[in-house]
């Protein structure tokens, strides 16, 4: 998808569309002396509804085309077994119009249950994802229904921009904000509104999960392999536009880290904070952690202040008592 450039006025607008819908992220600091010389706070936007971010983006694009006459009485439709699929059927079902969400017949059934169980409508088809996204395509040219997407589309990346409004609510004199990257929707919604408020953004991919890596190298979006502990979440082939153009201005820097970085980044916040995140959520902390080999992740600068969004908890937790 192509779309024009996001803008700060595209998450002002989501920020009064979702107000009340959505939880206010709770920020909490992590002690003094945890970290070397810079203080680190921890977004719990895992605690969302739907258990991450997604619900944000979700609600907002729903919302807006409710507000445009535009929501079709076949409702909305997208491709996606993970928190774009759960936040786009929790969303529906609060405005009260129909979900249906396309998912290959590989797909787990506790995620069909959970489809299921948010009132989505859930159609298996073919065992690939790109065949479920092709379904899905026909389903909505044929039935009027209006089709979402996981990341690439204004209104759910201005939606998930509107965290780093709650964010710099919560920690006067912000310096840095650090969220992991899949597709880009969460990176460019906080890149846009960031960069508003002079706030730096610290973009993490895994090592092998590097599509903006990849597309910044490329100068246009690419699309590359995905070998990763938190592929299910980070693991887009391509990244959006939105996600690229607000990638190469000067307050964003784009970081890599090891899938060893990640798994420890997890490991740290079960044992020290019980706090049980996806991997995905753990990469943007591992970006702050030290690091062995140092070409990888972000050295913050003495007194910097930085909030490291923990972007989801849709996890299995049973590796984490190993």
């Amino acid at each position: 998808m192509q779309h024009a450039s996001l803008a700060y006025s595209d998450v002002k607008s989501a920020r009064d569309r979702i107000a009340g819908g959505v939880r206010p992220v709770t920020v909490a600091p992590v002690e003094a002396g945890a970290f070397d010389g810079f203080q680190v706070h921890l977004a719990l936007e895992f605690l969302q509804f739907t258990g991450s971010f997604k619900a944000r983006g979700a609600l907002n694009f729903v919302e807006a085309h409710r507000e445009q006459g535009s929501l079709p009485e076949a409702g909305v439709t997208i491709a996606s077994g993970g928190n774009a699929g759960v936040a786009c059927a929790w969303a529906a079902r609060r405005v009260g119009v129909r979900a249906t969400v396309f998912l290959p017949r590989s797909a787990p059934e506790v995620k069909v249950r959970r489809l299921r169980g948010l009132g989505a409508e859930v159609r298996l088809v073919g065992s690939e994802y790109a065949e479920a996204a092709a379904a899905c395509e026909e389903f909505a040219r044929e039935s009027g229904a209006l089709a979402s997407h996981a990341y690439d589309h204004p209104l759910i990346a201005a939606g998930a921009g509107t965290l780093l409004e709650e964010i710099r609510e919560r920690v006067p004199g912000l310096d840095t904000v650090v969220v992991s990257v899949g597709g880009g929707g969460l990176l460019a919604g906080v890149a846009t509104a960031a960069r508003t408020h002079g706030v730096r953004t610290v973009a993490v991919e895994p090592q092998d999960c590097r599509a903006l890596d990849a597309a910044l190298a490329a100068g246009r979006p690419v699309d590359v392999p995905v070998r990763s502990v938190a592929a299910d979440s980070l693991g887009a082939r391509r990244v959006s536009a939105d996600a690229l153009a607000a990638a190469r201005e000067d307050s964003v820097r784009s970081v890599l880290v090891p899938d060893t970085a990640i798994v420890e980044a997890r490991r740290l916040l079960w044992e020290e904070r019980r706090l049980a995140v996806e991997h995905a959520a753990a990469a943007a902390l591992a970006a702050v952690l030290p690091q062995r080999d140092p070409g990888h992740g972000y050295r913050p600068e003495p007194g910097e202040r930085i909030c490291v969004v923990l972007c989801g908890a849709n996890t299995d937790p049973s590796d984490l008592t190993d």
